[in-house]
């Protein structure tokens, strides 16, 4: 008998997932006592009981009993990890076929399978969300995970994460922990997106990083919410409100009342507000002042000259401004200067005024009536002095000789605040009211004066300062004054009425409610006089909430200052019952007024008149612009655009205002004695509108329409009584808007005159078609283009002269008929039939080339009877002249002409 194979009672193997050879301990070996006789002795198989096991072992040496195990497929780790079974050795027994082999016992294999790093980490989400809570330092703000398929703890583990996104105030740890590394600021960010990757133990990164959203809450700060810092106002739009969706965060405090103040800061907008910009004259027309003001600061031009050397200030939208630095005063010429003050007059001005910089303070003059020479009295003057406004009126010594009220002082906060106010100093004297701002104030000190008596000294009026012309050595300006004026009259007779003096200083931009009417209950609101500052005040927050996005900013001008208006919010509760209540911050904002689209004003009509001289000596003299026509137009860029749908650059036509209208002579002035310009005062009835008139021209002036404009130039006349002297005349117009901020194009007109020289040069203008006839096409249209009749007095010397041009004539003819008396009685029974009268009258047009015709006919100079038709009582016609009677008109053309009086072309 032969023994059994041995091999060892356990094994454990190992095997790497994806390969199949195991790598066993101890090495696969059998021995058998039979070797070395063939068969018995070798070993022909190793079996694995188990058909579960995925492995088979194979005999490598017979002989020597090595055998292998491997796997019979591919092994993966992430399936089974471990697997056991049973192998037994078997020898060959007698023969090759194995028959009568014995086996061995039977040995345990425990195999285990090593993992490959073939998955990459995943995170178990695909995205991270949190939120935190600004102005903290956290440990652990959230927590990533990410997962990884392999089996083995070494590649399935993740061992690291990281933070791919850079620049950001977050870090990570090993396990996934997100901290923060500085406080947070909703202000500054109000959310991060971060993107995160992880590693597992093999160092391999997952393929894809994932986001991690961190939203910044913040700390409950009591105060308004949901506003804008800026807010575009488009012109011409109106109201527009300015906090939408303005809500006030309380942090669950519970508030009794609410007070909110919102100011709107135009300080550095024109003088303290968008007001019109147009001149003194034209608003004070416009406001309905009354009439004869002196403009003592206009622009300087040839005939205001006194204000060319001061300093103005141009960048204030067409705002005549004049600045004083303490150096610089104007003197009034004594022409200019109201005569006679009465007991009842106005002054006002715009002022803007600072504190002295000097320790000892001066006085500082606005305006002031001296002496001229010899003595250094003030009549009256305006100064202001520490601070105070104080207006100082000497009366004139009348009968008794005794104290009266000649000082009179106010001490306001507004004399010295660096801004804009209007002063309106009404006097009905001894009693004298200061406005500001349209708010009356009373003097709070009036001392009394000797009145002056009176001399033979003339006096100075002067702005700025005050003329000291004697006492001195060298006469000279004395307490000039430091500040900005603007619009200084005077109006002597009439003082102003508070409506007046509210309407000239009014704002055209402020503060607005819409709907008010809407208002919550218990909602209470005030405005200043301005509309400038709003207050509103309620119990209920909602409510509260609801009117503060009611306000508004509007700017009523069409043409508004562009720029920056700063809004400043302040507000003030109580809570119920509490020591300490929540502060609620101010907040700044910005109205930011857009730029208007500037008008072009347009002038168009006829640029030349050819008229006869008669036209202008007669009564009417010639209308100039009967054609005229004033337009404006705005080009829409890419914003209007957007809006209206029309592309950029398109023309469109608007209506506004105009101030005033010049017409300027062109070339040597007007000469009084024979030319002037002429309109109708009726012309301006029922509008704001008045005009001057001078040598170099007329202008037009007030804030009224286009039309009305065209209405009034439509209706000026020029007349030239001796058009011989000065043939052409050359007029230009141009019109203004916003007292010249939009001015129009130089419309140039020129006449022509047409003489008796040229008349002689044509026989006949009526028939010719010569220029003149352009002028009068016809003789049917002489009526209805020259409908004025000639005087009375004037028909009865042509009707004379006519009956005697008829008498001289029938003298004539009966000449004739007495030297033909040898001819037949036929022929004289002939000619008196010819010769016999017709009782109808006959109308005779005459178009009077010379001043006397040839036949003793004296006419009018040119243009008297241009056009007329002069009536010749019980007048006869005969054959040769071809009356036209049964055609029904009388009518027949009379011409004076070298070859004789002609009459329907027949001479006589």
């Amino acid at each position: 008998t032969h023994g059994k194979p041995w091999i060892e009672t356990s094994y454990h193997g190992v095997i790497t997932e994806n390969m199949d050879i195991v790598q066993l301990d101890p090495p696969l070996v059998a021995l058998d006592k039979d070797a070395p006789v063939p068969y018995a002795g070798e070993i022909c198989a190793f079996k694995i009981q188990g058909l579960e096991a995925p492995f088979e072992a194979v005999v490598l040496n017979g002989t020597s009993g090595e055998g292998q195990l491997r796997a019979r497929g591919l092994v993966d780790c992430e399936l089974q990890k471990e697997y056991t079974f049973i192998i037994q050795a078997h020898d060959c027994g007698a023969g090759p076929g194995g028959t009568g082999g014995k086996k061995s016992h039977k040995a345990v294999v425990h195999i285990q399978v090593n993992d490959v790093n073939e998955f990459s980490p995943v995170f178990r989400e695909a995205q991270y969300h949190v939120a935190v809570t600004e102005g903290k330092i956290y440990d652990n703000i959230l927590q990533v995970e990410a997962t990884d398929q392999d089996c083995s703890p070494q590649y399935s583990q993740i061992c690291n994460y990281q933070i791919t996104t850079s620049n950001t105030p977050f870090a990570i740890d090993r396990n996934g922990n997100i901290r923060n590394t500085e406080k947070l600021s909703f202000d500054k960010q109000q959310q991060y997106a971060v993107l995160v990757t992880a590693f597992d133990c093999g160092q391999k990164r997952s393929t894809e990083s994932v986001a991690v959203h961190i939203y910044v809450k913040p700390v409950c700060k009591p105060g308004w919410q949901g506003w804008d810092k800026r807010v575009d106002y488009e012109p011409g739009t109106g109201s527009k409100q300015l906090f939408p969706k303005m809500n006030l965060e309380t942090c669950g405090g519970l508030l009794s009342s609410v007070r909110t103040t919102v100011e709107l800061q135009t300080s550095h907008i024109g003088k303290g507000c968008d007001r019109e910009t147009y001149s003194e004259k034209s608003l004070q027309k416009l406001c309905g002042a009354s009439s004869g003001s002196t403009d003592l600061l206009p622009a300087p031009s040839a005939s205001t000259n006194w204000t060319a050397s001061l300093v103005t200030d141009s960048e204030r939208d067409s705002d005549l401004i004049f600045r004083f630095d303490g150096r610089q005063a104007a003197r009034i010429p004594d022409q200019v200067v109201p005569q006679n003050l009465t007991d009842q007059f106005t002054v006002a001005t715009w002022m803007k005024h600072g504190p002295n910089p000097g320790l000892r303070a001066e006085k500082e003059t606005l305006l002031c009536n001296s002496d001229k020479t010899e003595m250094n009295r003030h009549h009256y003057s305006l100064y202001v002095h520490n601070c105070r406004l104080v207006f100082l009126l000497r009366r004139d010594f009348i009968q008794v000789d005794t104290f009266r009220p000649a000082e009179f002082h106010w001490k306001l906060d507004q004399i010295c605040d660096k801004e804009w106010h209007y002063y309106v100093i009404n006097v009905e004297f001894p009693v004298v009211t200061l406005y500001v701002d349209g708010v009356t104030y009373d003097p709070y000190l009036v001392t009394d004066d000797w009145p002056i008596h009176p001399s033979q000294i003339d006096v100075q009026l002067t702005v700025g300062a005050c003329w000291q012309g004697g006492e001195v050595t060298k006469p000279r300006f004395t307490q000039c004054f430091r500040g900005s004026l603007s619009g200084l009259t005077i109006r002597p007779g009439k003082i102003e009425s508070q409506k007046v003096i509210s309407c000239l200083q009014a704002c055209k931009e402020g503060l607005d409610i819409n709907s008010l009417e809407s208002l919550g209950k218990g909602i209470k609101f005030h405005f200043n006089p301005a509309q400038s500052i709003l207050v509103m005040e309620g119990e209920d927050l909602e409510n509260m909430n609801a009117a503060l996005r009611k306000v508004s900013y509007i700017n009523s001008r069409q043409f508004p200052t562009p720029g920056i208006r700063r809004l400043h919010i302040s507000t003030s509760v109580q809570c119920f019952g509490e020591d300490t209540c929540i502060s609620i911050p101010d907040i700044d904002a910005v109205v930011m007024v857009l730029q208007p689209s500037e008008p072009r004003i347009t002038i168009a009509g006829v640029d030349r008149l050819t008229r006869p001289a008669a036209d202008l000596r007669g009564p009417a003299g010639l209308t100039l612009f009967q054609d005229l026509h004033i337009i404006s137009t705005v080009t829409k860029g890419d914003t209007a655009s957007h809006h209206t749908g029309t592309g950029p650059g398109v023309q469109e036509e608007i209506i506004h205002n105009l101030d005033y209208c010049d017409i300027l002579v062109l070339g040597e002035e007007l000469r009084p004695e024979q030319e002037s310009l002429q309109l109708q005062r009726s012309t301006l009835l029922g509008k704001h509108l008045d005009a001057t008139n001078s040598t170099s021209g007329m202008s037009i002036y007030g804030v009224d329409s286009m039309s009305n404009y065209e209405q009034v130039i439509r209706q000026v006349h020029y007349h030239n009584w001796h058009p011989a002297q000065n043939p052409d005349r050359k007029f230009r117009l141009t019109c203004s808007e916003l007292n010249g901020r939009y001015t129009s194009n130089e419309f140039t007109l020129e006449i022509s005159v047409l003489h008796k020289s040229e008349a002689g040069e044509h026989v006949n203008h009526m028939v010719a078609p010569s220029q003149y006839m352009q002028v009068v096409p016809h003789l049917a249209m002489v009526h209805s283009l020259y409908p004025t009749h000639v005087p009375s007095a004037a028909t009865v010397v042509i009707v004379i002269c006519i009956a005697t041009l008829v008498v001289v004539v029938v003298l004539g003819i009966y000449r004739i008929h007495l030297t033909h008396q040898q001819e037949g009685r036929s022929s004289d029974t002939t000619k008196e039939r010819e010769l016999d009268w017709d009782d109808s009258a006959l109308n005779i047009t005459v178009n009077p080339m010379e001043v006397r015709g040839r036949g003793g006919l004296k006419t009018k100079p040119w243009g008297m009877n241009k056009g007329r038709k002069v009536s010749v009582v019980r007048t006869r016609c005969w054959n040769s002249l071809k009356c036209s009677q049964d055609q029904g008109q009388n009518t027949v053309q009379f011409i004076n002409s070298d070859r004789g009086f002609q009459v329907n072309d027949k001479i006589l």
